[in-house]
């Protein structure tokens, strides 16, 4: 499993390079050379995509309005919020707004190249990728949220080097839109063709958009899928490891984390082990899962195991400050069979029941030999009489 990761609530969402071939690459040449190339393009191609996930790690981590940069270091612009009745100094954009408001802001794009730099502009839904990241949809996927509702003034942006652009942009949000919390981001994006390399590259700088939609919050997690798996010793009498596996799955339409404790016992709630501290999942969106894996120690195999996961809810604010909300928790059993006591104990037995039925059996002829012995004797007595009686 993923190892959970804690991300920056305040974050911003940075550089994202995405590799695509080029349509109608050129396959002119001799078979040799085209082969060459077609295997250099390959590697080129490889090395990109193996780039990606350390690339999308701190296009999510959140580090601020840092600079994207190029491979080459042509092109560098940075990104931050405009200075208003919002905050002069902010790292997001953080709002609450009623069903059928509106929010104005703007961003600032600054170009930090030497020559004038032209960027797309746009908005995008967040998710939770697999790492424990936040992640914005690319242009071609849809959204349904915060990358409808905004809407830039314009579409893209022309700045000449070291000069600054402010992006106006308005946040719409429908009069039926369900009450909670949304996550997006307004995002510039630089495509460049890679000839050395021949792939096109994406690159992404954006601002995290965070708004909760006025109304009733019902923030829930709830625990599904709970499993326990238990892995004994070959030594008899020995404790050994259970393995809880569980999806924690956000149900409310509140942003969510959790304090999470896992325990397994067993019969009558008896030998019980404790799994100690459990990193937090990621900050759940509503709806999102986060599958978790807990190893345990030291567990007494009592033949019937009982596994406990408890979370405790934390609720986000815009501040990115937490409240525990009450407890929630979840149990399933399983089997911790002592396979190699269970051995002895059998071969104990069976070596009981041996001996006694060998022990029967030897009871069995001494008796049979006694009677053999008895009957003979009766027979020579009568044989004796018959005798003295002839006589």
């Amino acid at each position: 499993m993923p190892t959970p990761v804690t991300r920056r609530r305040n974050g911003v969402a940075a550089s994202l390079r995405t590799a695509l071939l080029p349509a109608g690459a050129p396959r002119a040449g001799t078979p040799r050379a085209v082969a060459r190339r077609i295997a250099a393009r390959r590697t080129a191609l490889r090395r990109t995509v193996a780039a990606l996930p350390l690339l999308m790690a701190f296009a999510i981590a959140g580090l601020g309005a840092g600079p994207a940069r190029a491979a080459d270091g042509d092109v560098t612009w940075t990104v931050r919020t405009a200075a208003n009745g919002y905050g002069d100094d902010r790292s997001s954009y953080s709002y609450t707004v009623n069903p059928g408001g509106q929010v104005k802001d703007a961003m600032v794009v600054a170009n930090r190249s030497d020559s004038p730099l032209e960027l797309t502009v746009y908005a995008a839904d967040g998710y939770t990728t697999g790492t424990g990241q936040l992640d914005l949809l690319t242009k071609d996927k849809k959204s349904v949220g915060i990358g409808v509702w905004t809407h830039a003034a314009r579409d893209s942006v022309l700045i000449k080097p070291g000069k600054t652009a402010e992006v106006p942009f308005t946040v719409e949000v429908p009069a039926n839109a369900t009450p909670g919390d949304y996550v997006g981001g307004v995002l510039t994006s630089l495509k460049q063709a890679d000839d050395a390399a021949g792939i096109n590259v994406d690159r992404r700088l954006g601002i995290r958009v965070k708004l909760r939609v006025s109304g009733e919050l019902k923030p829930r997690l709830a625990v599904e899928d709970l499993r326990v798996d238990y892995d004994g010793s070959l030594v008899p009498f020995a404790k050994g490891d259970a393995t809880v596996t569980y999806t924690i799955h956000n149900t409310g339409n509140a942003l969510l984390s959790a304090r999470q404790s896992v325990s397994v016992s067993g019969p009558f709630g008896r030998l019980r082990a404790e799994a100690g501290d459990i990193a937090p999942p990621p900050d759940l969106l509503p709806d999102e899962t986060w599958k978790m894996k807990v190893p345990v120690h030291g567990v007494t195999p009592g033949f019937g195991l009982t596994a406990t996961a408890t979370l405790t809810p934390l609720l986000i604010d815009a501040s990115g400050s937490t409240t525990a909300l009450k407890p929630v928790e979840a149990t399933a059993h399983g089997w911790a069979v002592p396979w190699t006591l269970l051995l002895i104990v059998v071969v104990l037995v069976a070596a009981l029941v041996g001996a006694f039925l060998l022990r029967r059996r030897a009871r069995a002829r001494r008796k049979e030999r006694e009677d053999a012995r008895v009957l003979n004797a009766v027979e020579e007595a009568l044989r004796e009489k018959e005798r003295s009686g002839q006589s």
